[in-house]
């Protein structure tokens, strides 16, 4: 499955690891409930960890252990279900997670740039097409209203840090 990272189409050096499988050498990806059975364990791994995490769990539960993931995978089950977008942005601006923070499940196109603005920074999506499309997309728009945690200026706050340039227009 093609992974968008930085709007560049890039090879997922994480590997999933499932519930009853050993964990490998390597930077990997685990469910939240394996995670959860002995995180301190998992961490002192020397390798990346991720988790996935499903968007019925409060992210609270991650709390703890955020300055020491690499990742995390916040499910979309549905393109309807917007939970994905709370946590994210919870994960951003209220506990300053800093790692990948990918969108898993169904990624759609036309939702990529409000996953940009939620935080997210990698995606993986299903059909190669979309993930060139999603690459083309994060380029197009690089002027916002709405502040978010992205850290990319709003168009008011670019306008008053260029206040000539704003009286002239």
């Amino acid at each position: 499955m093609p992974l968008v990272k930085n709007t560049t189409i890039v090879a997922d050096e994480f590997v999933r690891v499932a519930d009853e499988d050993s964990i490998p050498d390597g930077p990997v990806l685990l469910p939240a409930a394996r995670f959860l059975v002995d995180p301190d364990g998992v961490l002192k791994r020397n390798a990346k960890v991720g988790v996935i995490w499903p968007n019925n769990k409060p992210i609270a539960e991650l709390a703890p252990y955020l300055d020491r993931l690499a990742a995390i995978a916040l499910v979309f089950p549905t393109f309807r279900d917007g939970r994905g977008y709370s946590q994210a942005r919870l994960l951003r601006e209220r506990f300053g997670f800093r790692g990948e923070l990918r969108a898993i499940g169904q990624v759609l196109r036309d939702q990529f740039v409000f996953m940009l603005r939620a935080g997210f920074d990698a995606f993986e999506v299903k059909k190669d097409s979309d993930a060139a499309a999603f690459a083309d997309v994060a380029k197009r728009y690089s002027v916002f209203y709405q502040p978010t945690g992205d850290g990319r200026a709003t168009a008011t706050r670019q306008r008053l840090s260029h206040p000539a340039e704003a009286a002239r227009s």
